[in-house]
Parts: structure tokens; C-alpha cells; sequence
């Protein structure tokens, strides 16, 4: 199966650009919507890398554009899955991942976008974010007794901290996009039974054991938290200049091909080549070409 145009619009249904009138709701986590059967996913899948390959290889030529890929999910959506599959042709010279976990000492210290900050990618190159800045507005807005770990002057910690955190990672994604990083964001909505699933999988297949945590169990008890934290992170943070993908997660052969081809148009976009080489230069290289001709047996 080749990538076609339909492949790109795949990602059009699960895009948004505006968050105001936005609704978790009207996502479903198992809306495969009759694009493809899974075999014909996985197809698309292995041609899509291939593609994606060509387009990285151009992206890490050209030196000027860099894309940021922001993954966001309750725990078991498969965020390191989707990374594994849809990323697997990509050269590591040309591709950074970073996963977040709780802040450490000296990441409390400083303003809550500095640890993400650091972890920019190049230009050149594709930066992946497993977990995020985000985090800010989820977890620690789901347990708002995180906030005084972090320091923060009494008068700042206030009833629109939220909105102004969201009007900071606005601006910081404004910011980048104006400074040549593309910022494209997945929420892989993964349902509530879904995970449990996967959370009895890993408890059932001792080469899961080790993905199995206690404290994942206790974070189910707040769905509705989260549920409503990501609806209003979505609502407030998407933007034509980077969007939210709401993804559906229950079938991962479904999601990693949704993915893919957003990040197959986004690259697409920007125009990619490599770089032309001028007249001066070609001389260069013929006169090296003459010099290594002569010397065919040394």
C-alpha cells in the first residue's frame, strides 16, 4: 500500500486548531471511523516510514526548520509505543527524545517551562517529548498540593493560575514557531476500561511486570480529574500554528497510523530539500573528483 493523498487527510478528523468550542466528548478513544482494517494499517505503517525517512533525511540536510513532537496520555496509551513504531526508520542523528518524570530538586527551583526549555531540539532535527510541560496543567492541576513543592510566591498561586499557565505555553509555542520549531501535540485518548486492559496485561505477562506501577492504579480514582484537565488544556492550548491531535488509543495499530500521517503532512509542508550546491562549489567538487581519479590506485 503507497502513501496517498488520503493517507494525509487521515489526521484532518482528529486536528484541532481552535480549542473554544472544544469537546472530549465528541472523541471517541475507539473512533477508528472505517479508514482501514489493521492489516491495511500496518502496511501504511512500514511504507510511511520509509517515507518519513526521505523527509528526515531532508529536514536534517536543510539545517533550518526543527519540529517538535509533544506526546500526552493517561498511563498504558501507549505513548512509547507510538514512539517505537511510528519513529523506527528515523536516524538517531537527527532525532532527540526526552521522557519526563517527577521533577527533580533543581527542576522545582526554576520557572515551571525551564526543564522543558533545556530540550529543545536543534535545527536539523525532531525532538520528542514524552510527557511535557504540560504535565503543569494535568497532574498538578488534578493535585493542586504539587504546587507547594515548587516554591511559588503565595501571590502568585491564585484562582487563574491555570489560565495563565495556558496563556505562558501560548506564548512559549508561539515563540518557537516564529523561531522556525514546529510544534505538533498527540493526546492519545485512551478509554477508561481500555487501560485497565493493559494494566492487567502487564500484571499477566512477566516481561510486562516491569511496566506495572502501583501509583498508575490510584491515578484511575481521578479520572474525571484528568478527563476535565485535558478537555480544558485542549480547549485553551490548541492553535492553527500547533495543533492538538486528539487521538484515538484503544486500537494502537489505528493510532500509530494517525500519528504518522500527521507528522508525514506537517513535514510535507515546510517544503524540504537539500541544500543546492552553487557554481563556485560544484567546481570545488569536480576539481576534488579530478584529483581522486588520478589517484585511482592510492
Amino acid at each position: 500500500m503507497k502513501v496517498g493523498k488520503h493517507f494525509f487527510k487521515l489526521q484532518e478528523a482528529f486536528r484541532v486548531d481552535h480549542g473554544k468550542n472544544f469537546r472530549l466528548n465528541n472523541y471517541g478513544p475507539a473512533d477508528i471511523r472505517g479508514h482501514y482494517s489493521k492489516q491495511e494499517a500496518e502496511d501504511l505503517l512500514l511504507e510511511s516510514v520509509r517515507v518519513m525517512q526521505d523527509l528526515q533525511d531532508m529536514l536534517y540536510a536543510q539545517n533550518q526548520w526543527a519540529m517538535l513532537l509533544i506526546f500526552q496520555a493517561m498511563d498504558a496509551a501507549g505513548k512509547d509505543g507510538v514512539i517505537k513504531h511510528v519513529m523506527s526508520g528515523v536516524n538517531p542523528q537527527g532525532c532527540q527524545v526526552y521522557s519526563f518524570k517527577q521533577p527533580s530538586a533543581e527542576e522545582l527551583d526554576h520557572d515551571f517551562l525551564w526543564h522543558s526549555n533545556r530540550r529543545l531540539p536543534e535545527r536539523g532535527r525532531i525532538g520528542i517529548f514524552n510527557r511535557s510541560y504540560y504535565e503543569e496543567v494535568l497532574v498538578v492541576r488534578v493535585h493542586p498540593e504539587f504546587l507547594t513543592r515548587q516554591h511559588l510566591p503565595p501571590q502568585v498561586v491564585h484562582r487563574n493560575i491555570w489560565k495563565e499557565r495556558f496563556e505562558d505555553i501560548r506564548n512559549l509555542e508561539s515563540y518557537l514557531t516564529r523561531n522556525g520549531i514546529v510544534v505538533r501535540k498527540f493526546f492519545l485518548n485512551v478509554s477508561k476500561p481500555e487501560q485497565r486492559r493493559r494494566f492487567l496485561a502487564r500484571l499477566e505477562e512477566p516481561e510486562k511486570n516491569w511496566k506495572f506501577s502501583e501509583a498508575d492504579v490510584n491515578e484511575r480514582g481521578y479520572w474525571r480529574q484528568y478527563m476535565r484537565a485535558y478537555e480544558d488544556m485542549i480547549r485553551h492550548t490548541a492553535t492553527p500554528q500547533a495543533p492538538w491531535y486528539v487521538v484515538p488509543a484503544d486500537h494502537k495499530w489505528f493510532m500509530h497510523v494517525v500519528v504518522s500521517s500527521a507528522i508525514i503532512e506537517t513535514l510535507e509542508g515546510l517544503k524540504l530539500a537539500y541544500p543546492k550546491v552553487d557554481r563556485e562549489r560544484r567546481k570545488e567538487l569536480q576539481a576534488a573528483r579530478e584529483r581522486l581519479e588520478k589517484n585511482a590506485q592510492g
